[in-house]
């Protein structure tokens, strides 16, 4: 979840300030953006991914990194996924650690005050980034998830939204079952 702030701000003076922040901020081109407590669901399908993950994933071939984890998508772009998962060594642009630069998979999972900067912005920036591989976006209120996978060809979109769909995740040598993704989650329609 996030909330536009008006702040603005030069990189420097955004890592040096966030240091000391209780709370996490993204930043954009100068603009602060806060990050906002999720809601029970948000949290459910993180976890829900994450433990998939954790479990499914090879270390240290592959390393699985929390929303604590800032991803750079330009000098001027610091964003923090829900998850990421690199493949080999994690690299950083700097010596705390904090700023990774290669992830291959990267998961938003949406709320209503981000699912415009998932859908648009956050995905042309993840699209930018070299190492990325794949873009999942996974609705919150509605059993859906968007897999953006980057091809010869340019970037392919597969949408799943029934229970049994499995999300196939190559780069991780693994796929997601969606019923996985949104299990203990009811919605108002069901």
């Amino acid at each position: 979840m996030a909330i536009q702030s008006e702040r603005t701000m030069t990189v420097a003076e955004y890592l040096e300030w966030e240091a000391r922040q209780e709370v996490k901020h993204e930043y954009l081109d100068g603009v602060i953006i806060e990050m906002t407590g999720g809601t029970g669901e948000h949290s459910m399908i993180i976890g829900n991914i994450q433990g998939f993950l954790w479990n499914a994933l090879t270390f240290p071939q592959y390393t699985l990194h929390t929303s604590d984890m800032r991803v750079i998508f330009s000098p001027s772009r610091y964003v923090y996924p829900d998850l990421s998962v690199v493949r080999g060594e994690s690299l950083y642009d700097d010596a705390s650690r904090l700023n990774l630069l290669n992830p291959v998979f990267v998961v938003e999972v949406t709320s209503p005050s981000s699912v415009i900067r998932d859908r648009s912005d956050k995905l042309d920036n993840y699209f930018a980034v070299p190492s990325v591989e794949a873009y999942l976006i996974v609705d919150q209120d509605r059993p859906r998830a968007d897999l953006y996978t980057r091809t010869q060809e340019g970037w392919h979109l597969q949408i799943f939204s029934n229970a049994e769909d499995v999300i196939p995740l190559p780069m991780l040598d693994c796929d997601l079952p969606l019923g996985l993704v949104y299990r203990g989650i009811e919605f108002a329609d069901a």
